[in-house]
């Protein structure tokens, strides 16, 4: 029997788990000694030219998502591509699945579960500052290992594996797990951090019931139940979960994201009063309540940008001397051309205030390494810090040239795409609708372009916030100007064409 070798190092030694397009190995690292998990992905199985997308996602979803450094989640030791396979090298977790760990253990105690949603809760806390949406978060992505602590899988794949995870398969069936989707996702809304908090209030509602609260035959009947029913309070199953416990689960099955909680973090707090105390653990395995010390509370205020001590340096640390500017720009381009983002963006970063000082705040020189500054970071999935600086840009540009100025025009679009991506479709929603006249009525078709999308962007925002009769009504005069510019047949009217018949479904 021939036994397979990835990438030179990781030998292939047991399949513990396969889906749709990807496999688990249990595998040896040759070079390390070490045992290993390897995820291979097939690009190759998803159609046409969205196989090149898949992979260039894939690198990026790594490069990001190894940005967040929590015990709570698997490490990730290595990534790449090998002949028609992308190779994900993870740290080899001895535990269960948490599907496993409730199938074993009926009635599940509410105290373990109370330790579970915490440990959840602290890592998601992590996971959104980056920020990052996992959007995929059921029992089978989560590991509870021998000393009771909680590993999340699978961070960052549900964003590669579809390049618009809310995109609606060709079938009218939800891509992802829909018995833990949030209606805003299945709907094909915007993601944020509320669509993980969703998801973690129908797994505490499965460890407490020992059911997940919405199920059926097909899809469209479990995401109708999801947007139309309430969740059976879990109390009426368990009398002795605390009333506390089952108010927190019905808050976060709010079929409104604005109705659910805040933050992750919130939410830790709410559970923290009902955490097992001080005592001696049980000596049991895979007992989740044994770390509670309250040694994983998420950082406070972990997500906000932290402020300067009065006595730090004006420059930050590793700034560049104005002799070293060019050099530095130099090396920023072959960084760039080397896929080595997260190296540029920290060379940008210092090259910033010593360009500044030798050429002035306003030189074309200073604003061209702002513009890649602030693209740069947000390749790196830096949106927090690149928020700022395309504003600031956005500004420069508006005050010099007007409101309509096309360079401010983008900036403030890449702005909004931000806002999304950091979890505030409000605001995000707010800034697309301002934007959108600029782009109405114009007769350049990349104009015209431009402004499908963002009707796209409103569509989905409006779906997030719960407003489905906005975003069903948004949508359909998308359509038929989307066919208009592309033809029916085009990839961008089809896809409003599917959501438009889903939404129309759960609507009748």
């Amino acid at each position: 029997m021939t036994v397979r070798v990835v990438a030179g190092r990781y030998e292939l030694s047991t399949l513990i788990g396969q889906g749709g397009m990807g496999q688990v190995w249990t595998a040896y690292d040759q070079r390390l000694d070490r045992r290993v998990a390897v995820k291979l992905l097939r690009p190759d199985r998803v159609a046409g030219a969205e196989a090149e997308e898949l992979r260039r996602r894939f690198v990026r979803e790594c490069r990001v998502t190894a940005q967040v450094d929590h015990p709570g989640l698997v490490t990730v030791h290595d990534a790449g591509s090998e002949g028609e396979d992308l190779y994900l090298v993870m740290q080899y977790v001895d535990g269960a699945d948490l599907g496993d760990h409730l199938a074993e253990h009926d009635p599940y105690p509410w105290q373990w579960a109370v330790a579970i949603a915490a440990q959840l809760c602290a890592v998601l806390s992590a996971v959104h500052a980056v920020p990052i949406v996992h959007r995929d978060l059921k029992p089978r992505n989560v590991m509870v290992k021998q000393d009771g602590t909680v590993s999340i899988l699978d961070l960052g794949i549900a964003s590669v594996m579809d390049t618009d995870t809310t995109r609606l398969t060709h079938t009218g069936s939800p891509i992802g797990s829909p018995a833990y989707m949030a209606p805003e996702q299945a709907m094909g809304g915007a993601v944020g951090p509320y669509t993980d908090l969703y998801a973690l209030g129908v797994l505490l509602h499965e460890l407490l019931s020992g059911d997940v609260p919405f199920s059926g035959s097909t899809a469209l009947g479990v995401l109708h139940r999801h947007l139309y029913e309430p969740p059976l309070p879990v109390r009426r199953l368990r009398p002795e979960v605390p009333e506390a416990l089952e108010a927190l689960v019905l808050r976060l099955l709010a079929k409104d994201p604005q109705h659910r909680h805040g933050s992750a973090q919130e939410v830790y707090e709410e559970l923290a009063p009902l955490l097992p105390g001080r005592g001696i653990p049980s000596g049991r395995p895979l007992d989740p309540t044994r770390p509670f010390l309250r040694p994983h509370a998420p950082w406070p205020d972990r997500a906000a940008t932290p402020a300067a001590a009065p006595d730090m340096p004006a420059q930050p640390p590793g700034a560049v001397p104005q002799q070293d500017v060019a050099r530095a720009v130099d090396d920023v381009k072959r960084l760039l051309g080397e896929g080595r983002i997260t190296q540029a963006v920290d060379i940008l970063g210092a090259i910033l205030p010593a360009a500044a000082a030798q050429h002035g705040e306003h030189s074309p020189v200073v604003r061209t390494l702002r513009k890649q500054y602030a693209a740069t970071l947000m390749d790196d999935g830096q949106y927090r810090r690149a928020l700022p600086e395309l504003r600031r840009l956005a500004d420069e540009r508006a005050a010099e040239s007007g409101q309509a100025d096309p360079h401010s025009l983008q900036f403030r679009y890449e702005a909004a795409q931000c806002l999304e991506q950091l979890g505030e479709p409000a605001a995000a929603l707010a800034e697309y609708r301002s934007l959108l006249p600029y782009y109405e009525n114009q007769y350049a078709t990349d104009d015209r372009r431009q402004s499908l999308e963002i009707r796209r962007r409103i569509g989905h925002l409006l779906l997030a916030l719960g407003d489905r009769t906005a975003a069903h009504d948004t949508l359909a005069r998308l359509l038929h100007d989307a066919e208009l510019l592309h033809g029916p047949g085009h990839p961008f009217p089809a896809e409003i064409m599917r959501t438009l018949q889903w939404l129309g479904q759960v609507r009748g």
